[in-house]
């Protein structure tokens, strides 16, 4: 067997011919072989946009609040151990590859794609750790996803949009209700986006889950130095969220109506404890000259743009970098007009998309004016040499392209 975790990430990438494989079917069977039978509580987050926010919300708040929590998310962007938490501090090697052993040893000769493999090693360092609860995110839509492998005491449903169409539908209906898949007979679903797809509605009422949705369920009041929630009970003048955007504000809600329809009890002071004591890298995060975003979809486009234009500043430069399978002219279609500068870079992975295909997308949306570079290192010591100090530079576009840009500059809190 691989005898470390780097050997191990290598093996799993070869074991399995696809990087997606839709279906349940292999992972019961795996799951029956290594007896995983969580008897923690289990919140299961999916959506399109806002996922990893919430669940870091969620995540803060119970770990604030006395609770150990395992936390499960992806994709990584430094690091694989960034996908599995206890206590808010990443596995250590061992620990993930002690839970490879066991997963390869009961997969036999079942096939198993990369995130697979991970989600049953993560619920197994969940469960040999003895934790009280896991939050667990989804990787792809939520019916068919490896996490809903494990019934969710509360399923939450974040912002819906088109994404990953090839495998979900073409429609934010039929997108819906995949994510709906996640939603349990009898157990709380939670709801953030506004204007929830009628395939979510009507698969709640058809197994019987208990909805509960923003703007009718539970909300929030911004204040200019504070916020209120608004649901099962009311919660006055708590902090701002270390994360950044208006929207947060949204999933903050959110994460605060999945904890009372779980009943757990957190205080006001540990939820504001767990709301300033966040850190989730690439969601709109300030790092020196360079804002970085992880937005890969309009809707996510959308927001970066909201959250750009209640931060002016002199001239804003784009380095920006898609996979060849994404909603190109959605995301420059959204952020046309923001930037004043673009630098389209051909991210190094099977999928990104090169220059020329970037090219073609600013071409049909009528943007002029961008410049090709190699890669992200490239076009960041193009923005560095010609940018003025009152300049901002957008590193965004991808995980692929932000991870890139990490890796030139240290990550770090302002």
């Amino acid at each position: 067997m691989p005898d470390s975790l780097s050997s191990w990430l290598e093996h799993i990438e070869r074991i399995h011919p696809k990087t997606i494989e839709m279906g349940l079917d292999r992972l019961i069977e795996v799951r029956r072989r290594m007896g995983l039978h969580p008897s923690f509580s289990v919140v299961t987050v999916g959506g399109t946009n806002g996922k990893g926010s919430t669940c870091a919300m969620l995540e803060s708040i119970l770990h604030h609040s006395g609770y150990k929590v395992g936390c499960y998310t992806s994709p990584h962007l430094i690091r694989f151990n960034e996908r599995m938490r206890i206590g808010k501090i990443e596995l250590e090697d061992d620990a993930i590859t002690k839970a490879f052993c066991d997963v390869e040893a009961a997969r036999g000769e079942i096939s198993l794609t990369y995130f697979e493999f991970s989600t049953l090693a993560a619920v197994k360092c969940f469960i040999d750790s003895g934790i009280d609860i896991a939050v667990l995110e989804v990787g792809l839509g939520g019916r068919l996803d490896a996490v809903n492998l494990f019934d969710a005491d509360c399923a939450v449903i974040t912002a819906i949009d088109l994404d990953h169409m090839d495998y979900l539908g073409e429609n934010r209906e039929a997108i819906g209700f995949e994510k709906a898949g996640i939603l349990r007979k009898g157990k709380p679903g939670v709801c953030s986006d506004p204007d929830l797809p009628e395939s979510v509605l009507n698969h709640a009422r058809n197994i019987g889950a208990r909805l509960l949705r923003i703007g009718q369920d539970f909300g929030y009041r911004r204040h200019a130095d504070s916020w209120d929630y608004h649901g099962e009970r009311e919660r006055k003048k708590l902090p701002f969220p270390g994360l950044k955007g208006e929207f947060q504000l949204m999933n903050a809600s959110t994460a605060l109506a999945a904890l009372d329809a779980l009943g757990i009890p957190v205080d006001d002071t540990r939820i504001a404890q767990g709301l300033t004591d966040l850190d989730l890298p690439g969601r709109f995060q300030v790092l020196g000259r360079a804002i970085v975003d992880v937005a890969h979809n309009p809707q996510a486009a959308r927001m970066l743009a909201m959250n750009l234009e209640a931060m002016p500043s002199a001239r804003t430069v784009a380095i920006f970098g898609m996979l060849c399978d994404k909603d190109i002219e959605g995301v420059v279609r959204e952020l046309k007009g923001k930037m004043d500068e673009w630098l389209i870079v051909k991210l190094d992975v099977p999928r990104g998309a090169d220059t020329a295909r970037l090219g073609i997308a600013f071409e049909r949306e009528g943007v002029e004016g961008f410049r090709a570079f190699c890669s992200v290192s490239a076009a960041w010591d193009h923005a560095c040499a010609t940018s003025g100090e009152n300049d901002r530079i957008v590193v965004f576009g991808s995980f692929y392209t932000v991870a890139d840009f990490m890796r030139l500059i240290p990550p770090r809190r302002d």
